[in-house]
């Protein structure tokens, strides 16, 4: 047998402390007692008491208060030995939406064609939390969650023409999704910590490769899909088959094309091996997100962790009953029996006989 709280039997020290209490304080009464004088009178003065009922009174609150103290140090026996696999994975989706991600090289166009199979790969998962970080020039985050619905909710109706500044700030949605990781961490070893970025790698601002320590201190593997064409394809502004539509232009009035360029996929390339993760280019017509799957599903089996534990069956609750029981039983117990009235009657005129004696 074993306990799951051992210091919790120092409080049996009380126990003797208890008794020598109670002899004390029984000393002292019949000190107390001897005062008025013979002490057999003076007990048959006093109505009832009785000297049994104490004692079994105080012999009854000890026990339970005994029992108790196993009870709360929790007693258990046993040992079995048992196998716990860990795994899962802590996943926060940075999604660019960016005004290039409204080209159609890939139908209806980038973004639409994320949202639809980020909203299928969600349906795939099972006890993984995820969070969203939408990001232009700006973030828009949804924490960590495993309620996929609330994630799809969040992205139904999210457009770039929502996000409050343009541009495809990579190394800010990265920095976003590090603190959205660690804000919801469970533990540092419960699972996998996973950012994958979805973008057609258009960045004007910060060198992405800038917060890759910060990134590869924090553990966590950066996983990314590049959407777009190299050829290039016009931005649109309206929606599709709407009469005059235009198209973003330049400063010059021409038409601005967006293409996945050789030099972004270097970039989203050296992002990945440097945590540990995998590039895939979007092709075929989707966004790479079933490949993505079995990568991440790749990870997680090469990340998963075996750990021995041992079970113990708890034994507290066959103390803590009868420690119950002894406490309320000792709580009943009078102190004093109770006499009949003509018993009581009986007495007094003994006692004041014996009183005119005394006076005599």
């Amino acid at each position: 047998m074993s306990f799951r709280a051992p210091e919790l039997l120092f409080l049996l020290a009380l126990i003797p402390a208890l008794i020598a209490l109670a002899f004390y304080t029984q000393r002292r009464r019949e000190r107390s007692e001897a005062d008025f004088g013979d002490r057999a009178l003076v007990s048959k003065l006093i109505d009832g008491r009785s000297e049994t009922l104490r004692a079994a009174r105080l012999t009854f609150t000890l026990i339970g208060l005994t029992l108790l103290i196993f009870a709360l140090a929790g007693p258990r026996v046993g040992g079995r030995e048992e196998t716990i696999h860990k795994s899962g994975l802590d996943l926060v989706v940075a999604l660019d939406f960016s005004k290039s991600m409204w080209a159609e090289d890939i139908a209806p166009s980038r973004i639409e064609r994320a949202k639809a199979e980020l909203s299928a790969f969600l349906g795939q998962l099972a006890g993984d939390r995820v969070g969203i970080v939408a990001f232009a020039g700006e973030t828009m985050e949804f924490p960590m969650t495993t309620d996929y619905s609330a994630l799809e909710l969040f992205l139904k109706d999210l457009s770039p023409a929502d996000m409050p500044v343009g541009g495809t700030a990579i190394a800010r949605a990265l920095l976003a999704s590090k603190r959205l990781l660690e804000r919801g961490a469970r533990d540092e070893s419960s699972a996998a910590k996973v950012i994958l970025l979805v973008t057609d790698g258009e960045d004007h601002e910060v060198d992405p490769r800038s917060v890759l320590d910060e990134i590869k201190e924090a553990g966590i593997h950066i996983f990314a899909i590049g959407i777009g064409s190299e050829r290039g394809e016009p931005i649109p502004l309206g929606a599709r088959g709407r009469p005059g539509r235009s198209y973003l232009r330049d400063r010059r009035g021409e038409v601005v094309l967006t293409k996945l360029s050789p030099a972004a996929e270097v970039v989203l390339k050296e992002l990945t091996s440097a945590t540990g993760g995998e590039y895939l280019r979007a092709s075929g017509g989707t966004a790479g997100f079933r490949e993505i799957r079995r990568a991440l599903d790749r990870l997680e089996r090469d990340l998963s962790e075996s750990r021995r534990i041992v079970l113990h069956e708890e034994r507290f609750v066959y103390l803590l009953l009868p420690a119950l029981l002894f406490l309320f039983f000792a709580r009943l117990l009078p102190e004093r029996i109770g006499r009949t009235r003509v018993q009581a009657t009986g007495d007094n005129a003994k006692a004041k006989r014996t009183s005119l004696e005394v006076k005599r």
